[in-house]
């Protein structure tokens, strides 16, 4: 696609500072970005200020380069109208997906008539990872959402070993596999329903997941790649985060069904970078539009380059609304 003029970005991210930039996926496209000639800002969520019908931010003018120790470089401090001054905001920061996280994206939702937001903040908050994934239903395992200790434990009885995570959680945090026997599941219900005031998930436990969980990236609807993700030892979460390990992969006849059915939804919502999660090469477990991860490893193993697909889908959004 034809580079259109170089734009001025606005990044709402995570510290600089704690970015591992061997396996960053916000860093892999502000790099993209860098090479496109695009000028980035840095700001934190709590950097958002709203007054008098505008949105600002406290952001920082920032270069990137991929040298451990030594990865970014910021200009001095700047008020910026992220309606007026910036020609798109990467909306990037990390779960958890509480009360601030929702309200950045109500107050990024007020500059979208000005500026493009990616992705689109209101789907992201109408989209939570473990809810929205419930449209597709057809494609997942037995799947229960509940805080009633007699409905776990039917649903263990019917079927034999179960995973029970909250229904916010992130990075493979808090993931419990519970065996047949169901020792300490009252216990286990109890804590999370003293840490939680909403529901929590329960799944079917899927013996596939020792061979991997696949991620999925899809760019505006499209399929971008995927890596397989290997639980380490003893372990059922496969998250890089917690100690999975990456490897090359392809996808299913299924995955590819997976992936055309909620294709146009993902564009049509202005999901343009999202990273869905699948068991066995055919279940279904999470749709992850908040803060995707994975394109670095997807671009080594597959010699792709999937933040100039973003940027190319982000030009053509451009384009559109300018011709609009």
């Amino acid at each position: 696609m034809t580079q259109l003029n170089p734009l001025t970005v606005a990044v709402q991210m995570d510290p600089m500072e704690g970015i591992r930039i061997g396996g960053d996926s916000t860093f892999h496209i502000m790099l993209a970005a860098h090479k496109r000639g695009h000028r980035l800002y840095h700001y934190l969520a709590p950097d958002l200020t709203y007054r008098d019908g505008r949105v600002v931010a406290k952001a920082r003018p920032v270069k990137v380069q991929k040298v451990e120790g030594d990865h970014y470089a910021f200009g001095p401090v700047e008020t910026i109208d992220l309606g007026r001054d910036v020609d798109v905001v990467l909306m990037r920061q990390d779960p958890p997906f509480d009360l601030s996280y929702i309200t950045a994206t109500h107050l990024l939702e007020r500059v979208q008539a000005e500026t493009l937001v990616v992705n689109d903040p209101a789907a992201v908050r109408d989209a939570p990872e473990k809810l929205f994934v419930l449209d597709y239903a057809r494609f997942m395992p037995p799947t229960m959402i509940t805080r009633e200790l007699d409905e776990v434990k039917s649903f263990l009885k019917e079927h034999g070993e179960i995973v029970v995570k909250p229904l916010y959680g992130n990075a493979g945090t808090a993931v419990f596999h519970v065996d047949a026997k169901g020792k300490n599941l009252s216990a286990l219900v109890e804590l999370f329903k003293a840490s939680w005031v909403e529901p929590f998930m329960v799944q079917a436990f899927i013996p596939g997941v020792a061979d991997g969980d696949k991620r999925i990236v899809l760019v505006d609807g499209e399929v971008a790649g995927a890596v397989n993700r290997i639980p380490g030892a003893g372990e059922i979460r496969s998250n890089l985060a917690v100690g999975g390990s990456a490897a090359k992969t392809e996808l299913t006849e299924q995955e590819w069904e997976i992936c055309a059915a909620m294709g146009p939804e993902l564009k049509r919502r202005g999901l343009l970078f999202v990273g869905i999660d699948v068991i066995g090469g055919q279940w279904l477990t999470e749709i992850n539009v908040t803060s995707p991860t994975g394109i670095v490893s997807i671009d080594a193993f597959n010699g792709t380059d999937t933040g100039a697909m973003i940027w190319d889908a982000i030009d053509a959004r451009l384009a559109a609304r300018a011709a609009a």
